[in-house]
């Protein structure tokens, strides 16, 4: 082996050594992210704002500061008030960790209490306080307070006259006088009285029959010296129950005639702590066998109908159950009785013949005549 190919081995002999001793170079792991893992977290500088006393009238208007004190982007996504009277303005949508934001609230104080509490429900992404809850409240003074704002009276059998006071006081350093109350309704009849001139009154409301079955509803209204409130208005609402129901109040059949006979049965109550009779139930079809049963000593019947096979209204005959009543206020109780028209009979078709084939007569036969 010559001496050159010996050098050249030599060589290669050190460098895989070198190459050998040379340690492995891995890659340096990535630095792990920086959380503590919070997450976003709201905090209220002030979740309670007392607005102290507000003139009844004005509006309330605040901001509700937050700070995101978590470590992930906040976002708010609803603001919900209470109530119509408390709305919600601009907010700030996300919020970056450490950054503040604002809630604007306006709180319209017509027509309140005079103590106020409302609540505003906030719904944000906050795993750990995801609907935190801000308070409002104080304080509404009136110049002219009304109590109560509503004079609400329940017209029974019993009670057919009712009443109720509402009070008028003057909360100014000015007197105040009120005219003669007016009424736009004839069932409520207003008085007015004065307790302490230039300061209290009170205005009598009193339900006046004969009055519809159901509610009722009228406004009052009274002129003042005051500028600020130069008429007062008061509603007044009658709930009027009627001394007697009859359930249901009209009797139904099926067209006519009644395939079989039916049984209907027809429930009156009389609504008053008095007790009651009924007696001579009668329908004015001699067909309609009528039984009266008392459910409830004085106070609720029962009338049963039985209406025989066969049975049909005659065309324009006005049926109807009639019963006499003890009650001064219905001393005749009545209950209509209809049928449904008869079902029309469908047109009668033409029966048509049926169709023949024509008769194929057969060839004659070979040696036939």
């Amino acid at each position: 082996m010559s001496k050159a190919i010996l050098n050249v081995i030599s060589i290669l002999a050190t460098a895989g050594l070198a190459l050998a001793a040379e340690p492995t170079q891995t890659p340096a792991p990535a630095a792990p992210a920086s959380t503590n893992g919070l997450g976003p977290k709201i905090a209220f500088e002030t979740p309670v704002f007392d607005f102290g006393k507000a003139k009844e009238g004005d509006l309330v208007k605040h901001s509700y500061i937050f700070t995101n004190i978590g470590d992930g982007l906040l976002e708010v996504s609803a603001v919900q008030p209470s109530c119509g009277c408390t709305t919600a303005g601009e907010w700030t949508h996300k919020v970056e960790p450490g950054k503040c934001g604002t809630i604007a609230i306006q709180f319209n104080t017509a027509h309140q209490n005079p103590s106020v509490f409302k609540t505003i429900t906030v719904t944000c992404n906050d795993k750990g306080n995801p609907r935190p809850v801000l308070q409002l409240k104080g304080t509404i003074w009136k110049p002219i307070e009304i109590t109560p704002q509503f004079a609400v009276l329940n017209v029974t059998a019993d009670a057919p006259h009712p009443s109720m006071v509402v009070r008028v006081v003057n909360n100014q350093d000015e007197p105040l006088t009120l005219s003669p109350p007016e009424s736009n309704n004839k069932a409520f009849v207003p008085e007015l009285k004065t307790i302490q001139p230039g300061k209290e009154y009170q205005v009598t409301v009193t339900a006046q029959p004969p009055l519809t079955p159901g509610n009722v509803s009228g406004q009052i209204t009274l002129k003042t010296t005051a500028t600020n409130m130069p008429v007062i208005s008061i509603t007044a609402f009658a709930n009027v129950t009627p001394p007697v129901v009859v359930s249901p109040q009209a009797v139904g059949l099926p067209p006519a005639p009644l395939l079989a006979p039916q049984t209907n049965t027809v429930s009156i109550i009389f609504n008053s702590t008095n007790v009651f009779s009924l007696s001579d139930p009668e329908v004015n079809d001699s067909r309609v066998d009528v039984q009266l049963k008392e459910v409830q000593a004085g106070k609720k019947f029962a009338a049963t109908l039985i209406f025989p096979e066969g049975f049909d209204v005659a065309q324009g005959k006005q049926v109807e159950l009639t019963m006499k009543s003890t009650s001064p206020g219905v001393p005749l109780v009545k209950v209509p009785i209809s049928q449904a028209p008869r079902l029309a009979k469908p047109p009668l078709m033409p029966v048509k013949a049926p169709l023949t084939a024509p008769r194929v007569v057969p060839p004659p036969q070979p040696g036939t005549h």
